[in-house]
């Protein structure tokens, strides 16, 4: 095989590894981006799952107020 032949096949390989790269690349990021906006739906729900047990917590100490009152009226 001549200088050249090699030159030649060493470029298509390195040619070939950018084109991998470039690939592996491509899909870190669109791991990435799909991480960010799982993370962002995850702290969405989980502010929607704080907002409701502090709504729940208040509906309690209303019933047990409630409840209190009745008992006293009995």
């Amino acid at each position: 095989m001549s200088a050249q032949e090699e030159r030649a096949l060493i470029a298509g390989q390195l040619a070939d590894l950018t084109r991998i790269v470039e690939e592996m690349a491509a899909q870190v990021r669109k791991i990435s981006e799909n991480a960010d906006s799982a993370r962002e739906r995850a702290n969405t729900q989980q502010e929607r799952i704080d907002h409701a047990a502090r709504e729940l917590a208040e509906v309690s100490s209303r019933l047990q107020a409630a409840a209190n009152a009745l008992r006293e009226s009995i």
